[in-house]
């Protein structure tokens, strides 16, 4: 069983900075691709970024200069680093990780999310 947990999300003011992070467990041989996504009220779920276990990354255009996605292989740890927050970044931000089991099984988890309010 893989389980993803989210934390960093809050209130933030417009024009401020925050850094989401996403911690992976369980028995899994090895993690590929892992990204987050958003939802805002009454939307559908968006791409925000990827980025490969080798470190490629992929962003939404609506985030694409003010966001940097990384990870920490050896920590299972994936972060958010944003900036220039608007308050249309407003929404529940999941991380979402693709593992391959020891026994080579492939799963998708999605974590729980975390809230995140861009508001004056």
């Amino acid at each position: 069983q893989v389980q993803l947990v989210e934390s960093g999300g809050g209130l933030v003011q417009p024009g401020g900075s925050l850094r989401l992070s996403c911690v992976a467990s369980g028995s899994i041989f090895r993690f590929y691709a892992m990204g987050w996504y958003r939802q805002a009220p009454g939307k559908q779920r968006e791409l925000v970024a990827t980025i490969t276990s080798s470190g490629i990354t992929n962003y939404a255009d609506s985030v694409k200069d003010r966001s940097t996605i990384s990870r920490d292989n050896a920590k299972n740890t994936m972060y958010l680093q944003m900036s220039s927050l608007k308050p249309e970044d407003t929404a529940v931000y999941f991380c979402n990780a693709q593992a391959r089991r020891f026994t080579g099984s492939k799963t998708d988890t999605w974590g729980q999310g975390t809230q995140v309010t861009v508001s004056a």
